[in-house]
């Protein structure tokens, strides 16, 4: 009998990793379970330790290879998730190429925006130490509960929460978790766009206000026309089909946001104070009056910490495997959106209040910048301000409009078990600009009831991620991380009710008589 070669006789084919299938999805994006590197390797022990490299050296190269392949396939099959094929069809998970850079960039979008120039006015019923006090401790507790929501991403072995409805569920009860946080979430999105379209298109009429100068003879758009130019141009910009895809954009948007905080507060300080200027906080006639201030002030700058909904979405946009979980480019582009964030929002609000005090007016850093020194600062300099926040309010329209997107196309693909077409999914972006139009126009107070706002949707940013992190973690009941969590919860839950009367209460007596760039 013929003896053959040994490698011949233990010669074991690779037993091929298990992937899930690549979609063909309706933009041509691809939606598979991306590949890994080899990772370093790790102390922590997992099933597959004991093959190591110590095991392996006595055995054959042949036999070490198939071991190899064994102990990644294992590794792979301890993570695999299971996948919703319809998720291949929808803008938030239909392309997962996501990196820590992409975060940055949708995070930095997302936190810094228009509600940054009103911190100011809520230091006008706060005084220096309250409003200083509040909002270092609305940071540093929002900036926990973001890195709760990021651990819980894929809190469950095979399961990823691609968004926050997903996570209520799990953690409150399917009809639960919906009711919970469906309004605050759908709120954000849709009250946010429509404030955007707002506070853009009086910014892009005032533009063109400095740009043509006080002599201009043209015939200027009325301030509802801008309205529709900025929705114009939102619609345009939202034909990106995919979260991914405005990565782009989110990158302008996180450029321009910084530069025109910075310019707005440096601007600010430079100037001479006006002479009746004053730093005491207003007094209100009655004890209710300054009471329901002060928490209205407090839901402004809660609104400014907005974006929790959008944390889960963005991180579903990125490859997982089990030696590079998504949860560590995530932490990693997050934690620098929000130095840059906190470099934004705190220069604002202090050098804001300082250079104004209690003259600010209801429409912010920039409203003041206008009514007070429009004639002492260069008209190309003012201008190129304002164009600035144009272009951060296009771009964040677009990433506060995806999860709206993505929910009309979640129905959609659901009743019909196929992709929306090119066609139907314009149609979907251009029903949602128009209809946020039509909004702003029968309510044009929207975008300044930034208290209310705050109110309303503050447990998606304060108090639903502590309840969460308790009911699904599960850490030792009456420990230390029990009682944290717990507590935190039921005082944003306190402080939500609170910031909504106060933001009522604002409303009425201000008899909804709120303008942008008027002075107080």
């Amino acid at each position: 009998m013929e003896e053959r070669p040994e490698t011949e006789l233990i010669s074991i084919p690779a037993t091929p990793r298990v992937s899930t299938p690549e979609i063909q999805t309706p933009s041509g994006q691809r939606s598979p379970r991306q590949g890994s590197k080899e990772a370093k390797s790790s102390n922590a022990w997992t099933p597959t330790s004991f093959i190591s490299p110590r095991f392996l050296s006595p055995i054959g190269t042949p036999m070490k290879r198939v071991l190899v392949n064994m102990k990644g396939y294992l590794e792979e099959v301890g993570h695999l998730t299971k996948l919703n094929p319809q998720d291949a069809w929808l803008p938030i998970t239909e392309s997962r190429n996501g990196n820590a850079y992409y975060a940055a960039f949708h995070n930095l979008n997302a936190g810094v925006g228009f509600q940054a120039l009103l911190l100011p006015v809520a230091f006008i019923y706060l005084g220096w130490s309250w409003g200083i006090i509040s909002l270092i401790i609305a940071y540093c507790w929002q900036l926990y509960t973001l890195w709760i929501l990021v651990q819980l991403h894929e809190a469950v072995p095979g399961k990823r929460y691609n968004r926050y409805v997903e996570l209520a569920q799990a953690a409150f009860g399917e009809r639960l978790g919906v009711w919970l946080s469906l309004f605050p979430t759908v709120y954000l999105s849709a009250g946010t766009g429509t404030a955007l379209i707002l506070f853009g298109g009086e910014t892009m009429k005032l533009f063109f206000q400095i740009v043509c100068g006080p002599t201009c003879t043209s015939n200027p758009l009325t301030t509802v026309e801008w309205y529709l130019v900025f929705t114009s141009l939102s619609i345009v910009l939202s034909q990106l089909p995919n979260l991914n895809s405005i990565a782009g954009l989110s990158l302008v948007g996180a450029v321009t946001a910084i530069t025109y905080s910075t310019m707005v507060w440096i601007l600010s300080v430079s100037q001479q104070r006006p002479p009746s200027i004053s730093y005491t906080p207003l007094s209100l006639p009655s004890s209710s009056a300054s009471v329901f201030s002060v928490m209205n002030a407090l839901g402004i700058i809660a609104f400014a910490f907005r974006g929790h909904n959008l944390v889960l979405e963005i991180q579903a946009t990125m490859p997982s495997t089990f030696k590079h979980p998504a949860h560590v480019p995530m932490w990693k582009g997050a934690k620098v959106a929000y130095f840059f964030i906190a470099m934004c929002l705190f220069p604002v609000a202090v050098g804001g209040f300082w250079a104004y005090g209690n003259l600010m007016p209801q429409g912010g850093t920039l409203a003041a910048l206008y009514a007070f020194h429009s004639h002492d600062i260069s008209r190309g300099i003012l201008a190129l301000n304002f164009l600035l926040v144009v272009f951060s309010c296009l771009t964040s329209f677009q990433i506060y409009s995806m999860p709206a997107f993505d929910s009309f196309e979640a129905g959609y693909t659901s009743r019909t078990n196929r992709p929306c077409s090119i066609w139907v999914r314009s149609g979907f972006r251009v029903f949602f600009g128009f209809v946020s139009f039509f909004i702003g126009v029968a309510l044009p107070f929207l975008s300044s009831l930034a208290g209310l706002m705050g109110g309303l949707t503050l447990p998606v940013t304060f108090a639903y991620p502590c309840f969460m992190w308790v009911l699904i973690k599960q850490p030792t009941k009456y420990s230390f991380n029990w009682y944290f969590n717990w507590i935190l919860g039921w005082l944003g839950v306190a402080f939500s009710l609170a910031f909504t009367i106060g933001g009522i209460w604002s409303i009425v007596t201000n008899g909804l008589n709120l303008k942008f760039f008027k002075p107080s």
